[in-house]
C-alpha cells in the first residue's frame, strides 16, 4: 500500500469515512482528515478516532475505554501510509502518567476481518487475554493492525521495516490521542511474539533512529522469525509451509516488482488468492505440508531480487537502544530455535542489553502463553527503573 499514489489516498479516505459513519462522525470531516493525514503531518499523527471496546472474551467486561484509530506511518520503502489500531486505557481511577505497551500481535491472517481492531471489541481477538494481563497492571495498551490489515491494500505480512514503523507509530498515536490521557513523557514498552516478535524486534532496532523521542524502557520479544530465508527453508513441505506463501504474498504486496503471480502455477494462485481473504486458521490448514515446488513454476526464493527483499527484513544489524528480553522455545516447530539464538548473538555482539530465556517445555504457540507472566514482570521492572540482568 503506497499512499503516495492518488488512488490509494482515495481508498484510505473512503475507508476512514466508512468508519466515521459507523461512529456518527461526519463523513466529509473524516475524509478530509484522511486525505490530509496521508499527505502531510508526522508519522504517528492521528488521522481519525472513534470509540471502540475491549473484551478478552465475548461479553466479558473490562474496566477500560478503547478507541479505534487511524494514524500516519511509513512503508518499508519510506512512503507515507495510514495504519489502523486500537488504544486501550484502564479506567482504574489512576491520575497522572501511566505506562504504555505498544503490542504487536502474532499471525492472525491477511484478510481485513482478521485485524485486531475488528476483533478486540467482540472478544474474538486471539491474544486479548494476554493484553488484559497488562491492563490489569494499570498499563495502557495500543495494538497496531499493521500495514494493509484492516486498511486498503494487501497486508504486508513479514515485511519487517513496515511492521516496525507501525508499532512505533502506534505508540506515538496513543500518546497524541487526547482522550487517552497519555503524553509525550509516557514510558513505553514494546511487546510481541511470532509475527509480533519480528515486528517488536524491528521496532526495537528502528526506535533510536525513527522514533528517538519515545521513552522506550524495554522490548519483550519472543519466537522471532529473524531470518526469513532460514525460516522458509525450515518450513518448506512441513506443518508451517502455509506461512511461506503468506510471507511471499506479504512481500509482494510491499514490493510489487517481485511479481509473485508470475511464479505461481494455478494451484498456487488459488491458494494465495484465498489467503489474502482469510484468517490464520484457514490459511495454515490450506497451506500445510506443501512444498514451494508444488505451487510454483519456478522457485521465487532462488531469485536474487526475492533474496534481497527477504534479506531486507533480516534482524540483527542494529543494536536496540533499550534493554531486550528475548525468549524462544527449544522445540519451536515453526521458527527454528537456532534463528532466535543467532539474533541474540548478533545483538549481543553489537553491545545490546539482552536477556535471553529458553522455553524448555512447549512449542511455538504455547510459548507466548506460558511465558506471559515472566514477560509482564520483566517489563514491570523496566517501568520501575530497576536494573536489567543481561546474559550475553
Amino acid at each position: 500500500m503506497h499512499l503516495r499514489h492518488p488512488r490509494h489516498r482515495r481508498a484510505t479516505a473512503a475507508a476512514v469515512a466508512a468508519l466515521a459513519l459507523s461512529a456518527g462522525i461526519p463523513a466529509a470531516t473524516a475524509t478530509a482528515h484522511a486525505e490530509a493525514g496521508s499527505a502531510v503531518g508526522r508519522p504517528g499523527d492521528v488521522v481519525s478516532s472513534a470509540p471502540s471496546a475491549f473484551h478478552p472474551l465475548p461479553g466479558q467486561p473490562t474496566n477500560t475505554k478503547a478507541w479505534k484509530v487511524h494514524y500516519r506511518s511509513t512503508t518499508a520503502d519510506g512512503a507515507p501510509n495510514v495504519v489502523s489500531g486500537t488504544v486501550i486505557v484502564p479506567q482504574d481511577g489512576r491520575t497522572g502518567p501511566r505506562p504504555l505497551i505498544t503490542y504487536a500481535v502474532g499471525t492472525v491472517g491477511m484478510g481485513d476481518s482478521c485485524a485486531p481492531s475488528n476483533n478486540l471489541p467482540y472478544g474474538t481477538a486471539m491474544e486479548a487475554n494476554l493484553i488484559q494481563q497488562f491492563t490489569l497492571r494499570g498499563w495502557a495498551v495500543v495494538v497496531t493492525d499493521y500495514e494493509g490489515l484492516g486498511t486498503p491494500g494487501v497486508h504486508t505480512y513479514t515485511v519487517g521495516p513496515s511492521a516496525g514503523h507501525a508499532v512505533l507509530d502506534a505508540a506515538r498515536a496513543a500518546t497524541r490521542l487526547p482522550e487517552a490521557g497519555l503524553g509525550a513523557d509516557t514510558p513505553v514498552g514494546i511487546m510481541g511474539y511470532s509475527q509480533g516478535g519480528q515486528a517488536s524486534s524491528w521496532a526495537a532496532e528502528l526506535q533510536g533512529s525513527y522514533a528517538p523521542e519515545l521513552k522506550v524502557k524495554g522490548t519483550a520479544t519472543g519466537g522471532v522469525p529473524a531470518d526469513l530465508m532460514k525460516v522458509a527453508d525450515f518450513n518448506n513441505g512441513s506443518y508451517g509451509s502455509g506461512l511461506i506463501f503468506m510471507a511471499a504474498a506479504g512481500q509482494d504486496a510491499a514490493f510489487p516488482e517481485l511479481k509473485l503471480d508470475s511464479y505461481l502455477n494455478p494451484a498456487g494462485k488459488a491458494l494465495v488468492a484465498g489467503m489474502k481473504e482469510s484468517c490464520v486458521a484457514i490459511d495454515a490448514i490450506a497451506g500445510s505440508f506443501k512444498r514451494i515446488s508444488d505451487l510454483t513454476t519456478r522457485d521465487p526464493l532462488a531469485q536474487p531480487d526475492w533474496q534481497a527483499r527477504l534479506n531486507q527484513s533480516r534482524l540483527g544489524r542494529t543494536a536496540p537502544a533499550a534493554p531486550v528480553y528475548q525468549y524462544h522455545a527449544l522445540a519451536d516447530e515453526l521458527i527454528p530455535y537456532a534463528v532466535g539464538r543467532q539474533l541474540r548473538s548478533e545483538w549481543c555482539a553489537k553491545g545490546a542489553d539482552v536477556q535471553f530465556d529458553t522455553i524448555w517445555l512447549g512449542e511455538h504457540v504455547s510459548g507466548v502463553i506460558t511465558h506471559s507472566l515472566e514477560v509482564g514482570n520483566w517489563m514491570a521492572d523496566r517501568f520501575a527503573g530497576r536494573a536489567p540482568h543481561p546474559n550475553c
